[in-house]
């Protein structure tokens, strides 16, 4: 199973894909991280955003799309970028599309944190990372 895991943060999302299963899997589409909407997107920049998406997509041939729980309320709450950004994948992501919740991803990395040893270093990439591990069967 081929799994993507999005980190989306303001008006950007950082992108892990594995392939496998939770036991042994590999990082797939190393150069292919990040994708970007300006503050105040265009018709034409969600356009292109989206086809970019669809084209990894596609061309990895990702069965599930995973992303990161927006809080609602309070602190961190999600802001406008991360909306939007949630709501153009749900649109029109090519794959399956499922949530997880910060909470669910703790316990898992406290519970299976040694079969992560793929974990990119970078912060948002190792968060994605554990996006996509939630995905794996």
């Amino acid at each position: 199973m081929i799994v993507t895991g999005m980190l989306l943060k303001a008006n950007e999302a950082r992108i892990v894909t594995l392939d496998g299963s939770r036991a042994t899997h590999s990082l797939i589409a190393e150069k292919f991280n990040k994708l970007q909407l300006p503050k105040n997107p265009t018709q034409e920049d969600v356009a292109a955003f989206s086809q970019a998406f669809s084209a990894h997509c596609l061309a990895n041939k990702v069965d599930k799309l995973v992303i990161n729980r927006r809080a609602t309320a309070g602190q961190g709450a999600g802001g406008a970028g991360t909306f939007l950004l949630e709501g153009v994948l749900l649109a029109t992501s090519p794959a399956e599309v499922s949530f997880a919740h910060p909470q669910t991803l703790k316990a898992t990395d406290r519970r299976a944190g040694d079969s992560k040893q793929q974990k990119p270093t970078t912060v948002d990439l190792g968060k994605a990372y554990d996006i996509a591990y939630e995905g794996l069967e």
